[in-house]
């Protein structure tokens, strides 16, 4: 099991981006709350991990935080929840946020994400309330810089809107539905970063 890597962040395509890691490039899915902390493209990082082996794939998922990785592992051992829903709630939620929708049974944020129904939702609240009681809302520590000011390259806007909108669809949102909600979005020379996040909450 891969648990952790430290390396270089050679690129970064919402939600994929590859680390180099003495020259071997690990390709990573990251949840979306993890990609706004990225640094730039050059900048040492490290990712905490969890290795998906499949008969036709091997996936791996990389996080900000042991905590974030520990919270996917929880998810991901609920009845159908795959790693793909589960990146998707983490994507729309931060983890506190989704700590305190179990611990309110609250599904109103939940069924916007794709995929989530009320029945799913309410299924879901249930089954992680007890998982969750150790569980506390507090604030998390991650391991990621930031984006300055002036550090990341910025992408020309057409690339950064179809970047964004790539990252909407892979996480379950139709391609319209990421389409409008990325146009929607007015402020120019924005990230794909950024528009995601503008976007993920124009959403919930």
């Amino acid at each position: 099991m891969i648990g952790r890597l430290r390396g270089t962040l050679a690129e970064k395509q919402p939600p994929h981006l590859i680390l180099d890691v003495n020259g071997l490039g690990y390709e990573l899915e990251v949840p979306m709350t993890t990609l706004y902390r990225l640094p730039s493209v050059g900048e040492p990082l490290t990712l905490h991990t969890h290795l998906v082996v499949r008969e036709d794939a091997q996936l791996l998922y990389g996080f900000a935080s042991k905590r974030e990785r520990d919270f996917f592992r929880e998810l991901i051992r609920l009845n159908g929840v795959g790693p793909k829903l589960a990146l998707a709630l983490m994507s729309s939620l931060e983890v506190d946020e989704l700590v305190r929708c179990v611990q309110s049974q609250d599904t109103s944020a939940l069924t916007k994400v794709p995929g989530v129904g009320k029945k799913t939702a309410e299924r879901l609240l249930v089954e992680l309330k007890d998982r969750f009681k150790a569980w506390e809302t507090v604030p998390a520590m991650f391991a990621l810089v930031p984006n300055q000011p002036g550090g990341p390259d910025i992408a020309p806007v057409a690339t950064a809107e179809n970047d964004a909108v790539s990252a909407l669809i892979s996480l379950g949102y139709k391609p319209q539905e990421a389409s409008k909600a990325i146009s929607a979005i007015k402020e120019k020379g924005l990230s794909s970063e950024d528009m995601i996040r503008r976007a993920l909450k124009g959403m919930i």
